[in-house]
């Protein structure tokens, strides 16, 4: 179905992007997986070309675009050439919209030129070892010290992306003491620079998938936090953290649909050139009513995320849309995945070939950003259920 969003300037993008890949990034895919992450000069690339800081606002050094449509064309890229960009989703898409809604302008002075040339690389760190998708469990504090000028943050954080190549990270704390009566009160957002005295990184947790995303554990114990690092208002972290969900679960929608239709069309590759029983794999009806299928999904989860991405644009995306369009999408990504995994019988299973990549990546996007049964929570409360 012909898309009509996107307009020749954003294909001048998609072509350059690509030409990127295939010469800059392709070359060294196996090399990253076992680092782990792509090195820091990769992401200083990426400055180079304009793709960090899309969004950053022309006088802090970016390109000033509005629409969300672009970072849509480097998830759509990333997973045709089967490549990763690292943590540059939680950097470009989630962080950026805390900056530029919640910091001073003297934060955006000092954070966002090098954000976007890729000096300063960015996560946010929310997850807790006993707090996953209840936030309002978070037990890690920032206490303001006795003359005002600092905070003093201990505790604990998991499941961190980008942990080990930020440079800068969101910290979510509790900075007043924790209310049953008001579970959600009393939580703030603090930039925590990590050559800070008494931050570490820990583990780097080994994954199924997204072996070129760090993935960290980290620790805070007695880090000295100046008072303008805080981000937004003391106490007002929770409704920052909702305020910005439906961007990073529409993130994660847009990506899942580019795997989806990677997937199909490495399907459609691979059982047009295999022989069995002397004749294309593609010849036979239930790879053509398997791909049919495939491909209708696809095409229906795109349609969905484009419309969605117009609201995101226009700033309407409700948090209960965005949930259906995570919970969907991700959901639709998983079946169709697995569908041409199964096409590819044997070698399917083995990781040189991009579906197997794509099997494994993709598991992850039904529980993290929210799992799907809190996406079926949000959606059913916004029934009225």
């Amino acid at each position: 179905m012909q898309r009509t969003i996107m307009t020749e300037e954003h294909e001048q993008f998609r072509k350059m992007l690509r030409d990127f890949i295939e010469k800059e990034v392709v070359p060294h895919r196996e090399e990253w997986d076992e680092l782990g992450r792509p090195p820091r000069e990769f992401f200083r690339r990426l400055g180079e070309l304009g793709v960090l800081g899309i969004q950053v606002p022309e006088e802090f050094g970016g390109g000033g675009e509005s629409s969300f449509i672009y970072n849509t064309i480097v998830f759509e890229e990333v997973a045709r050439a089967g490549v990763s960009f690292g943590s540059y989703t939680v950097h470009a898409c989630l962080i950026l919209p805390y900056l530029l809604e919640y910091a001073t302008e003297e934060q955006k002075r000092r954070w966002l030129p090098g954000f976007a040339d890729g000096s300063i690389m960015t996560a946010i760190a929310m997850t807790e070892p006993g707090t996953g998708s209840d936030l309002a469990n978070i037990a890690t504090t920032a206490k303001l010290s006795e003359d005002g000028t600092h905070y003093v943050v201990n505790g604990a954080k998991t499941f961190i992306t980008g942990g080990v190549t930020a440079d800068l990270i969101l910290t979510v704390c509790r900075t007043s003491p924790f209310d049953p009566e008001n579970r959600r009160g009393g939580l703030s957002i603090i930039a925590v620079p990590t050559d800070a005295e008494g931050f570490s990184v820990g583990r780097k947790l080994d994954k199924i998938g997204l072996h070129q995303q760090d993935t960290a554990e980290l620790s805070y114990s007695d880090v000295k936090v100046p008072v303008e690092n805080l981000l937004g208002e003391e106490g007002a972290g929770f409704g920052y953290l909702t305020h910005n969900l439906p961007q990073e679960r529409l993130s994660i929608a847009l990506n899942q649909v580019g795997f989806a239709e990677a997937a199909i069309a490495h399907a459609i590759a691979y059982t047009k050139d295999r022989k069995v029983f002397g004749k294309p794999v593609a010849a036979f009806q239930n790879t053509k009513f398997v791909l049919a299928e495939c491909s209708a999904e696809t095409q229906a989860a795109r349609v969905y995320v484009d419309r969605c991405l117009e609201l995101l644009d226009r700033k309407e995306l409700s948090v209960a849309d965005a949930a259906r369009a995570k919970l969907f999408c991700t959901e639709v990504a998983g079946r169709v995945i697995d569908k041409c995994l199964q096409l590819h019988g044997g070698y399917g299973y083995i990781t040189e070939y991009p579906i197997a990549r794509l099997y494994a990546d993709t598991r992850v996007t039904r529980i993290y950003g929210g799992t799907s049964e809190v996406m079926k929570t949000i959606i059913s409360k916004d029934l009225g259920l």
